[in-house]
């Protein structure tokens, strides 16, 4: 197919066209019926819908807790979310949707479901919500008090976005870059976009009709020491994509790196600038939240020390004043947890943002400080976006990271160039020891170059690819900063 790719709203005669086939890759696309839908979405009572419960935290300064979690079975799945609602205190559900649903391969999730059945336990890695369908999915987001996202990894979730729309899900996370570049090798990005842009104008039809789905862009990215410029980027970026179809709430998110400071400073930048790129572009009627993702690299596997990593992100994002975090488990270190201990990092959780529910960082001199050099260097980044797609910000994206001006730290996807190599400072802040092709300013390649000089002669030994290699494997072993 010849994809003629802009970020304009997708034409009735584009969108029908293409959802004539979505709908047929798996026999559950036939029960899509998007007016009976619409009707099911409006009997969904307020405190259930996703974007409603995230407006009242935005307006109370609340920050609130949800998991990630899935299994095979419904009826264990149900049970799952509804012990992590009851037991966890969780404020938000999430449905993460299984390996091969997420790679199209809905034959094999299949058996993996039967798998399941005969096994007693859960033999995929999440709910396989294709392969149930509109009805059953239902029966998942009925069957709790709380409002239910579906979470996955998605490089073409068309058919998943209509099933899961349709069966009642409040809130949709992904993106054609977020769910390409790290996670996918072969993809390209021209195809996801617009394989995006179809999901995000689904979720803009119901819009029209009434309905606000919660849409959310993924945040950490790699996981890996991201620089909060490059993630708060791509944020901003899915922003408009997701804007320009019709989406009009949308949780932008940052993975924590914790360094504290800059942690604070990165949330409240993303929240700043994606508004004010929303603004500029002409989407002034969108809401924007934040969610803090708890550390997404290495842990501990002792269950004491993990709860302490738990611990630090709880307090990051209560201190940022993000909209809501999402909880990691003692058990990160081994596998997919149990529920119960899904929900004591939950309980944990629950307990820091409750503490410091009070108190704000947000003014302070050193996060001001350290705020002005992200959103320096986000402007940096966009500028060149806008200016190499001659304003499309679909078509920049492109073409920044073929230049390698946007550029995703350890990604797997050859569409990356993967030049750029973050490392921590001597603080613990996330920096780059090689800068790559990143369009900054001479003044922020000299404090990138300064900082790491710094750690140097404090550690006494060179700046190398060395400390990136301690940095990943740090805070596993019970640091921050990766000292020899």
């Amino acid at each position: 197919m010849d994809i003629q790719l802009k970020n304009e709203k997708l034409s009735d005669d584009i969108f029908y066209k293409l959802q004539k086939d979505v709908l047929t890759h798996w026999p559950t696309g036939k029960d899509v019926n998007f007016e009976e839908a619409v009707a099911y979405q409006k009997a969904i009572a307020t405190e259930k819908r996703f974007s409603e419960k995230l407006n009242q935290a935005k307006l109370s300064g609340d920050t609130l807790i949800q998991p990630r979690a899935g299994v095979a079975l419904v009826s264990e799945h149900i049970e799952l979310l509804r012990h992590l609602e009851n037991e966890g205190e969780a404020d938000l559900l999430p449905t993460t949707i299984d390996a091969y649903t997420r790679l199209n391969r809905y034959k094999e999730a299949e058996v993996g479901i039967e798998e399941s059945k005969i096994q007693g336990r859960s033999m995929l890695n999440g709910f396989p919500a294709v392969n149930y369908g509109v009805k059953i999915c239902r029966e998942v987001t009925s069957a709790v008090k709380s409002p239910v996202q579906v979470r996955h990894g998605t490089p073409d979730a068309r058919l998943l976005t209509e099933v899961a729309v349709a069966g009642g899900f409040t809130s949709y996370e992904g993106g054609g870059i977020s769910y390409n570049i790290p996670y996918s090798k072969n993809h390209t990005l021209e195809k996801t976009i617009y394989d995006w842009q179809y999901c995000d104008r689904v979720i803009g039809l119901y819009e029209e009709a009434g309905i606000t789905i919660n849409r959310e862009p993924y945040g950490p990215l790699t996981g890996t020491l991201v620089p909060a410029c490059v993630s708060n980027s791509v944020a901003i970026i899915e922003s408009l994509l997701a804007a320009a179809q019709g989406c009009k709430h949308i949780t932008v998110g940052y993975g924590q790196c914790g360094n504290l400071i800059q942690d604070i400073s990165a949330v409240r930048s993303l929240q700043k600038q994606t508004e004010s790129y929303l603004n500029r572009f002409g989407f002034k009627d969108v809401v924007v939240t934040t969610v803090l993702h708890q550390w997404m690299g290495g842990f501990p596997a002792d269950e004491a020390k993990a709860f302490g990593v738990i611990s630090w992100g709880s307090a990051a994002a209560a201190l940022s004043g993000a909209t809501k975090v999402i909880v990691k488990t003692p058990h990160e270190a081994m596998g997919i947890p149990t529920k119960e201990a899904n929900a004591e990092g939950l309980r944990a959780t629950k307990q820091v943002v409750s503490m410091l529910k009070d108190q704000n960082f947000t003014r302070t001199a050193s996060i001001l400080l350290e705020s002005e050099i992200i959103e320096a260097e986000v402007d940096c980044i966009m500028n060149n976006v806008i200016d190499l797609g001659r304003g499309d910000i679909a078509i920049g994206a492109v073409r920044a990271f073929e230049a390698g001006t946007l550029d995703i730290p350890f990604a797997p996807s050859k569409f990356n160039r993967g030049l750029a190599m973050p490392a921590r400072d001597n603080e613990g802040a996330i920096r780059f020891l090689d800068i790559g092709n990143l369009p900054f300013s001479k003044d922020l390649v000299d404090l990138h170059r300064h900082k790491l000089e710094e750690r140097g002669r404090f550690e006494n030994r060179p700046v190398s690819f060395q400390m990136v290699i301690d940095d990943v494997y740090s805070i596993g072993l019970g640091r921050l900063v990766g000292r020899p």
